[in-house]
C-alpha cells in the first residue's frame, strides 16, 4: 500500500480549507505558519483510499472487539448517540464503509467480515482517519442479522462481492439465500435500502431471481457516481480486469409481513447455480 504525502492531491472527503496567498513582487519567504500540513493519502492500484492519515494524536479506536454473548446490539450504546445505522456485510478492508463514514457523519456505520486479517486493516485505517461514527468487528453476515440486529433498526445494508464459491460442496456457504434476504428485509426500517454488487454473472442472475421477492430492485447500469473507479477494492480489481460488474439498489417491500417473509424464505430456490464464468 503506497502512502502519498502530497498536499495538492487527496482523496475525496479529505480536502481541507485552502490558503489563498496574494501575489507579490517581493518574493517574501513563506513562514511555517503559511504552510499547510502535508496530507498523507493511501492508494490502491492508483486509486486514493478515502480520507487522509491524521497525526497520531487524532487517531480513534474503532474496533468492536467482542460481540455480546447473546444479542441484540443496542446501537445507541455501541455508538454513544442515536443516529441512522448503516451495515456493510463483508466489508473487506473498509474502503466503502470508511468513505461513507467520512462523507456522511450523521450516519453510524458497522462493518463486519469473517476474516480477521481484513478487519485489522479496516480498523487501522478507520482509526488513522479519526472516525467516531464507525465500528468494525469479526462476524458473519447471517449470524449478525440473526443474533444481534433488532428488527427494523437499520437504515441501510450493503453487500459487495459476496464469495461465489465454485465447488458444489461449498454452495451452502453462499451468503445470498432466501433466508438471508428475509433477515435483511426484517432488519431494515420500512422501505430501507439494500445495496448489492458482484462481478460473477451467475450470482447476479440469481440475485435478480430472488431479491424482488423481498425488495423493489433497481439495477444500477452505470458505475457508482460517488466512486466511478470502484467503491471497493474488489470492484477496482474487476474493472481493471474488464469484468462485468452487477450493481443494484433495492428498497424493502412494505407490503409484506414477517409471516409472509418467513414463507418466502422457505419456498424460494436456493443458490445452487454454477458460478464458473
Amino acid at each position: 500500500m503506497n502512502v502519498n504525502r502530497d498536499d495538492e492531491r487527496s482523496a475525496r472527503g479529505s480536502q481541507g480549507p485552502q490558503i489563498n496567498r496574494p501575489d507579490t513582487d517581493f518574493g517574501e519567504l513563506r513562514t511555517a505558519v503559511d504552510e499547510p500540513r502535508r496530507k498523507r493519502i493511501e492508494r490502491e492500484y492508483g486509486v486514493p483510499f478515502p480520507g487522509e492519515i491524521l497525526p497520531r494524536e487524532q487517531w480513534t479506536s474503532t474496533a468492536l472487539k467482542k460481540l455480546p454473548a447473546a444479542g441484540p446490539l443496542e446501537w445507541q450504546h455501541v455508538f454513544a448517540r442515536p443516529a441512522p445505522v448503516v451495515l456493510d456485510l463483508g466489508c473487506g478492508n473498509g474502503r466503502y464503509l470508511i468513505g461513507s463514514a467520512l462523507w456522511r457523519p450523521q450516519y453510524d456505520h458497522l462493518g463486519i467480515d469473517a476474516l480477521p486479517v481484513v478487519i485489522r486493516y479496516a480498523t487501522r485505517r478507520a482509526n488513522q482517519r479519526g472516525l467516531r461514527n464507525i465500528r468494525l468487528a469479526v462476524a458473519g453476515g447471517k449470524e449478525l442479522l440473526h443474533q444481534y440486529v433488532v428488527p427494523g433498526s437499520v437504515t441501510e445494508i450493503h453487500c459487495y462481492h459476496p464469495q461465489p464459491y465454485y465447488e458444489p460442496e461449498e454452495f451452502s456457504k453462499r451468503l445470498i439465500t432466501p433466508e438471508f434476504l428475509w433477515l435483511v428485509w426484517r432488519s431494515l426500517v420500512p422501505g430501507g435500502l439494500f445495496v448489492l454488487q458482484t462481478d460473477n454473472p451467475a450470482y447476479a442472475a440469481y440475485m435478480c431471481q430472488v431479491v424482488p421477492a423481498f425488495f423493489r430492485l433497481t439495477v444500477q447500469k452505470e458505475r457508482w457516481p460517488d466512486a466511478p473507479k470502484g467503491r471497493t477494492r474488489r470492484e477496482i480489481v474487476a474493472l481493471r480486469r474488464h469484468l462485468p460488474v452487477f450493481r443494484a439498489t433495492a428498497l424493502a417491500r412494505t407490503d409484506l409481513d414477517d409471516r409472509e417473509g418467513q414463507h418466502l424464505a422457505g419456498s424460494l430456490p436456493q443458490p445452487t447455480f454454477d458460478a464458473a464464468r
